[in-house]
């Protein structure tokens, strides 16, 4: 979406909020000085096409927005290796709404490889579910001595492991009243990196 797209998009639901029915061609065209109701048709169609507003046929004042992306906290970074602090940072990140999860949910960075066997990598962000408990087999983002760290979850009888999915990492073993589990993952967005080519 450009910029100017989603100048209309915002103003197309501030009419809806503050008097309860879309905007027509006309008061668009008015708000953004365009001279020809051709030019709101573009940006409607462009709009459309993204999967951003639905509007009936033939219709006036039927333009609706489909909410396509949901914004969640992104809480620091989470270690998929040895532990690391989770530094809480006042930025928001925007979720597709394929991936738009259920309940109170954060955002964490990963860093490290210890779960790259289940497709986690370094850089990727990871979707949490806020909870405090988790079943087995579960990949859950635990606190061990306050650091956090992403492993699968495996409560034994005496301890609980937090196994990588990696075999050159090693098992975190603590005992169950040592760790806290702070939710568990529920999806996963991979930012492309393009690497410069030598």
């Amino acid at each position: 979406m450009t910029p100017k797209q989603k100048k209309v998009l915002d103003f197309i639901n501030e009419q809806l909020e503050r008097k309860g029915v879309s905007p027509t061609l006309r008061e668009i065209a008015e708000h953004f000085g365009f001279n020809s109701l051709g030019t709101v048709q573009n940006y409607l169609v462009r709009l459309k096409d993204q999967g951003l507003v639905k509007s009936d046929w033939n219709g006036k004042r039927t333009l609706k927005p489909i909410p396509s992306t949901k914004m969640l906290p992104l809480l620091g970074k989470v270690a998929a290796g040895l532990p690391i602090e989770a530094i809480e940072t006042p930025e928001l990140v925007e979720i597709p709404s394929y991936l738009r999860p259920h309940g109170d949910c954060f955002v964490l960075e990963v860093t490290g490889q210890s779960m790259k066997d289940d497709g986690v990598y370094d850089g990727d962000y990871v979707i949490i579910k806020k909870q405090s408990s988790a079943q087995n087999g579960q990949t859950v983002v635990a606190l061990v001595d306050n650091e956090a760290t992403i492993k699968r979850f495996y409560k034994h009888r005496e301890y609980v492991e937090l196994r990588p999915a990696n075999p050159d990492f090693k098992p975190i073993i603590v005992a169950s009243n040592s760790f806290k589990i702070e939710g568990v993952v529920v999806g996963l967005i991979r930012r492309f990196r393009a690497e410069a080519r030598k």
